[in-house]
């Protein structure tokens, strides 16, 4: 069978929505909210500010700013039945799949939400956004034997969940770099996680298996656990002089190497330029760290070897280094990212409904055609 010339696996390229939200100019490297630079958000801004930019399609007022904080810190406790089921949950398993169970279960403990009531469906996001970083933080230390601990007043996200990480007032230092990684996580268009939440909300299904499937998709080691992955590398390359014949080797064998090159991008990610900024601030205060240098070289070589093909590092390439350095662990760096990229879903979520269609796309068929039923007595 003939495959039709409009046929593109993945999708690439083909525009499944209309949105407001983001804007990506991959030949450029150029990364917008709502029409605002990447660069600037992650300065200037907060991750409670950013979202409340991504939901709303403006930036606060103080007074707008502050009710929203309020709102996200009253949803951070969580049920304590909540609680006990995941201590359930096998603690070999990974916490993207704990984190996936956690907001479904979530959705089990709160009111059914109205799809034709904007403040419900509202109260659910921001119910959704305010309890990510509580759920991310009661599997880590369920998993490890330890009691939850409960969020305090007046905490934004960064420092909340830090605390409830560890039970201690992070540094500042942590705080403001996390704080802009979030932002940075937030939203990135039309990628593979935010397409599913987009199909899953065109059903008609509720906001936390929206947020669910999306966890599912983001958790992958060709999307959001790519940065789980690239920490894996650069501890099997070793050491910086080992650098050089490991890229040689993987390159010539057309390996994959964890970090670089993007989809959209065919310059550096302009994620990747501000996280190797903040790293820098963070080794600066807290101490270094070897991998650092070591990814340094990797940087070097590649952008040598295939720089001018456009593979570049992209924004999984700093991140692990950076979350490792806050003492967090490695298979918790893609609910991390979960936790901004929430932001993200619910905004695509409420900008999908009061116009949505379920997606329904077509196939290009490749199978038999009129073939005969063949009985049990007859078959081979």
């Amino acid at each position: 069978m003939t495959t039709p010339t409009n046929y593109v696996p993945g999708l690439a390229g083909i525009p499944a929505t209309e949105s407001s939200i983001s804007y990506i100019d991959g030949q450029a490297g150029i990364l917008e909210y709502r029409g605002i630079p990447i660069e600037e958000l992650a300065e200037k801004s907060t991750f409670e500010e950013t979202a409340y930019l991504l939901l709303y399609g403006k930036l606060p007022s103080q007074s707008e700013l502050d009710g929203f904080r309020e709102r996200l810190s009253a949803r951070r406790a969580l049920p304590d039945r909540l609680i006990e089921t995941l201590r359930l949950l096998p603690g070999a398993g990974h916490p993207m799949l704990g984190l996936q169970v956690g907001v479904a279960i979530l959705g089990m403990h709160s009111q059914r939400v109205n799809l034709r009531d904007p403040e419900s469906m509202e109260n659910a996001a921001i119910k959704i956004l305010g309890s990510v970083p509580s759920l991310v933080a009661a599997v880590e230390r369920a998993r490890t034997g330890l009691d939850f601990v409960q969020p305090k007043d007046g905490m934004d996200t960064a420092e909340a969940f830090l605390w409830m990480m560890s039970g201690e007032d992070p540094a500042p230092v942590a705080v403001r770099a996390l704080d802009a990684a979030l932002i940075l996580h937030a939203e990135h268009t039309m990628n593979a996680s935010t397409f599913t939440s987009r199909v899953v909300a065109s059903s008609e299904s509720d906001p936390y298996s929206v947020c669910a499937a999306a966890i599912g998709t983001l958790k992958g080691p060709l999307h959001g656990g790519a940065n789980e992955r690239v920490l894996d590398q650069l501890e099997a390359i070793g050491e910086v002089e080992n650098v050089r014949p490991w890229v040689e080797e993987r390159l010539s064998h057309k390996g994959k190497v964890m970090g670089f090159g993007h989809r959209v991008y065919k310059t550096k990610d302009p994620r990747s330029n501000i996280l190797q900024d903040l790293g820098n601030r963070v080794f600066e205060e807290l101490g270094g760290t070897p991998m650092y240098e070591l990814a340094l070289e990797l940087e070097r070589v590649m952008d040598e070897k295939v720089g001018h093909k456009g593979i570049c590092p992209n924004v999984d390439f700093f991140s692990g280094l950076l979350y490792q350095k806050l003492g967090i662990p490695t298979d918790l760096f893609t609910p991390i990212f979960a936790i901004a990229r929430v932001s993200g879903y619910m905004a695509h979520w409420l900008e999908q409904m009061p116009d949505n269609r379920i997606f329904r796309p077509t196939q290009v068929y490749t199978g038999a055609r009129e073939a005969s039923y063949v009985p049990m007595s007859e078959r081979d």
